[in-house]
C-alpha cells in the first residue's frame, strides 16, 4: 500500500495543494497566511500591476499537464512540474505584456476585420485539414462553406483564436512597416557577406606575455581588488545536504525473470499469435508499440550494434531468440533487408525488479518513507542510517536552479525541494531508476556576495590579471612605437618576444575564430589598406595588432543578377530581427513580481490547529 502511495504522492500532493489554495481563497475568504482578507491570497504574480490569479494560473498548469500527458510526455518529478509552471507563467506574462502593448498603441480589432480574417485567413491547423482540399490544393470555398455550417462551439473557438492573433499581427505589421532596404544598403550587406581579407596578427594575451614573477601580489592588493569588485563574487543560494540511499538496480534474478517472460512471449508467437497484436500488448517500447512494434526502415548504426547485428542475421519473416541489450530483451521480427538497410519490428521486455527482489527493494524504500521522510528533527536521518545500515553521505553543494547529481545519476526533485525546505528537515523519498534517496537540508546559504576567504583564489587570480593588463598596455605602447618608426613587422614581433601569425581569408560576418570576441579587430582588418598596420586593438581577452595582406572584394555583377532574391531574404531577416528586438524590449520593460515562493511559504505558516492533521488534512 505504501509503495503505491509513494509512487503517486507528488501528483496527489500537487492536486491537493492546488485545491487547498483554491478552497481557502475562494470559499473561506482568507489569505494563505491564515488571516482574513488582504495578503497575497488572490494572486500568483503581477505584471506591471496586473494580477495573475491562482485559479487562472493553476487551471492553465493543469491544462498544460494534460496536453503533455496526451503527447506522451508525462510530468512526474518536482523538477518537471516546476519547469512546466515556469513555462505557463512566462506564457501568461507575455500575453499580458502584449495586451498592454496593444492598449498603449491603441490597437483594436473590429468585428468586420474579425469576420474578414476568419473568411480569408484560415488558421494553420485548418490549412492542414485534408477535408478542405481539392485536387491537392486548399479549397477556400470548402473552408468558407464549413464556417457557415459549423456548430456554434467551433465558430466561437475560431473567433477566440482570431481575437488573440489579429492584434499580434497588427502589432508586427506596425513594427516592420518602415523597413526598407535601398540598393545601396543591400550592396553593403552583400559586401559584409562576401568581402574577405587575410591578415597577419600579433596577439598580446596578458597571461602569456607577462609572467607571474613580473607582478607583485600583496594582501593589500587582494583586499583592494575584492572591495572594488564585490559584485563579481555574488553567488546564488546554495544548499548543503546529507543523504542516505538504497539501490533499485535489478540483479541477476530479475534478468532471469525477464528472460523467462521473453521466452514465454516467443513461444506464443511461434504458436501462431500475431506479432503486432502481441507487441501492442507486451512491448515496453511505447513508440513502436503503437505501430505493432514496427521500427520502420533503418540502416546499421541507427540502432545499437547488438540489435542491428541480430536483425540483419535473420531472414525476412524470421523471428529471433531474445536478444539482450542495455534496454532489456528484444524479440525481433525482420520484414526485409538490403545490405545494411533493414526494416524490423520488435517486442521489448525490460529487465525490471521482480518477485522477492522487488519486495525487498520496495520494503527498504517503504522503511525510508515510514521512519525518515518529511521530518523536522535532523537527527532522524542519522537514526535511519544506523538502523538500516546505510552510509550517511554529504552531497555536493547544490546551487539554486541546478539539479543534483550523485555520481553519474541525476536525482530529480532535490533542486526544488531544498530551497523550499527548512534547515534540518528531511525530504520525501526521492527516486530515480537506480536508487531511493532520503535527503536532509543541513544548511542553506542565501544569495549574496561570497566572503573573501571563500573566493580568495579567484580574487587573487583576477587581481594578478589586472596587474598583468597594466604591463600589457605598456608593452603594446612599445610595440606600436616601433611599428610607427618603420621597423619591419617580423622584426618588431621578434624584438618583443611575440608570435606573428597569418589568418586565412574571412568575412565581416564570419570572422576567424581568433577574432570572434574582438569586433574592433574585425573592423580594422577591413578598414586598413594592404600592408598598413593597425594601432593596439583591445578586446576583453587580449590586445591585437593587425596588418592586411590580401583582400577579395564582392562581385558586383553577381550581386546585380540576384539582387531581388537577395532583397527578399534580407527583408525577411530584417523584419524578424525587428520583431524579436521589439518583443525582447517589451519583456525587458515589464515589471514582473513572481509571488509563488511567498505563497508556498505562506502555506507552510497556516496554523496547524486550523486543519486537523496539518494544512493538507493528512
Amino acid at each position: 500500500m505504501m509503495r503505491t502511495m509513494r509512487a503517486s504522492a507528488k501528483w496527489i500532493m500537487g492536486a491537493v495543494a492546488i485545491s487547498f489554495v483554491g478552497w481557502m481563497v475562494f470559499d473561506v475568504g482568507m489569505d494563505v497566511g491564515g488571516r482574513g482578507g488582504g495578503g497575497v491570497s488572490d494572486v500568483v504574480a503581477r505584471v506591471n500591476g496586473t494580477k495573475i490569479g491562482y485559479q487562472a494560473f493553476y487551471s492553465s498548469v493543469r491544462m498544460a499537464q494534460d496536453q503533455q500527458r496526451q503527447a506522451g510526455v508525462p510530468v512526474n518529478t518536482l523538477d518537471e512540474i516546476r519547469a512546466l509552471e515556469d513555462q505557463v507563467l512566462e506564457s501568461m506574462v507575455q500575453q499580458i505584456l502584449l495586451s498592454q502593448e496593444y492598449e498603449r498603441r491603441n490597437i483594436r480589432v473590429s468585428d468586420s476585420e474579425l469576420r474578414a480574417a476568419m473568411q480569408s485567413q484560415p488558421l494553420p491547423e485548418m490549412m492542414q485539414e485534408q477535408a478542405f482540399y481539392t485536387e491537392g490544393q486548399f479549397d477556400f470555398s470548402k473552408y468558407q462553406r464549413y464556417l457557415l455550417t459549423a456548430g456554434n462551439e467551433f465558430q466561437l473557438a475560431v473567433e477566440s483564436r482570431f481575437r488573440e492573433e489579429l492584434p499580434r499581427i497588427k502589432l508586427f505589421q506596425r513594427l516592420i512597416s518602415d523597413i526598407y532596404l535601398p540598393d545601396a544598403q543591400l550592396w553593403q550587406l552583400y559586401q559584409d557577406e562576401n568581402d574577405s581579407v587575410s591578415v597577419r596578427m600579433m596577439t598580446l594575451l596578458p597571461q602569456a606575455v607577462i609572467g607571474d614573477d613580473e607582478v607583485e601580489i600583496t594582501e593589500d592588493v587582494i583586499n583592494a581588488y575584492y572591495e572594488d569588485n564585490q559584485e563579481n563574487y555574488r553567488r546564488p543560494a546554495t544548499a548543503y545536504l546529507s543523504y542516505v540511499t538504497t539501490s533499485r538496480v535489478p540483479n541477476a534474478t530479475d534478468s532471469s525473470a525477464a528472460l523467462d517472460r521473453a521466452q514465454s512471449i516467443l513461444e506464443e508467437l511461434r504458436d501462431g499469435a500475431d506479432f503486432a497484436e502481441v507487441a501492442a500488448r507486451e512491448s515496453a517500447d511505447s513508440v513502436s508499440r503503437m505501430n505493432g512494434g514496427d521500427l520502420g526502415e533503418v540502416t546499421r548504426g541507427q540502432h545499437i550494434s547488438i540489435f542491428a547485428d541480430a536483425a540483419l542475421a535473420l531472414e525476412p519473416e524470421e523471428i529471433s531468440e531474445p536478444v539482450l541489450t542495455t534496454f532489456g530483451y528484444h524479440i525481433i521480427k525482420l520484414q526485409s533487408k538490403s545490405g545494411d538497410t533493414y526494416q524490423a519490428s520488435h517486442i521489448l521486455i525490460p529487465v525490471e525488479l521482480d518477485g522477492d527482489h522487488l519486495n525487498e527493494v520496495e520494503s527498504r524504500g517503504d522503511s525510508l518513507d515510514l521512519y525518515g521522510a518529511e521530518q523536522a528533527d535532523p537527527s532522524v536521518l542519522d537514526s535511519v542510517a544506523a538502523s538500516m545500515v546505510l552510509q550517511l553521505t554529504a552531497a555536493d553543494p547544490l546551487v539554486e536552479g541546478q539539479r543534483l547529481r550523485v555520481g553519474f545519476d541525476l536525482v530529480p526533485d532535490v533542486g526544488v525541494w531544498a530551497f523550499e525546505a527548512l534547515e534540518g528537515e528531511t525530504s520525501h523519498v526521492i527516486e530515480n531508476e537506480s536508487a531511493f534517496y532520503l535527503f536532509r537540508l543541513d544548511s542553506l546559504v542565501p544569495e549574496g556576495v561570497a566572503p573573501l576567504e571563500e573566493v580568495r583564489d579567484q580574487v587573487t587570480f583576477a587581481a594578478t590579471l589586472e596587474l598583468k593588463w597594466d604591463q600589457t598596455e605598456e608593452l603594446a605602447a612599445a610595440v606600436y612605437e616601433d611599428l610607427e618608426s618603420g621597423a619591419p613587422w617580423e622584426e618588431v614581433a621578434d624584438q618583443h618576444g611575440l608570435r606573428s601569425t597569418e589568418l586565412p581569408p574571412f568575412t565581416r560576418l564570419v570572422p576567424n575564430p581568433a577574432l570572434f570576441n574582438a569586433p574592433g579587430a574585425v573592423g580594422a582588418a577591413f578598414g586598413l589598406e594592404l600592408d598598413q598596420h593597425s594601432g593596439p586593438i583591445h578586446s576583453d581577452q587580449a590586445v591585437f595588432f593587425l596588418q592586411p595582406i590580401s583582400r577579395q572584394l564582392a562581385d558586383s555583377t553577381a550581386f546585380a543578377e540576384e539582387i531581388e532574391a537577395y532583397r527578399e531574404r534580407a527583408l525577411l531577416a530584417a523584419r524578424q530581427s525587428r520583431v524579436q528586438m521589439a518583443l525582447a524590449a517589451i519583456r525587458e520593460r515589464g515589471e514582473v513580481d513572481d509571488l509563488r515562493r511567498e505563497v508556498a511559504q505562506a502555506l507552510r505558516d497556516v496554523p496547524q490547529d486550523l486543519f486537523p492533521g496539518g494544512p493538507l488534512g493528512f
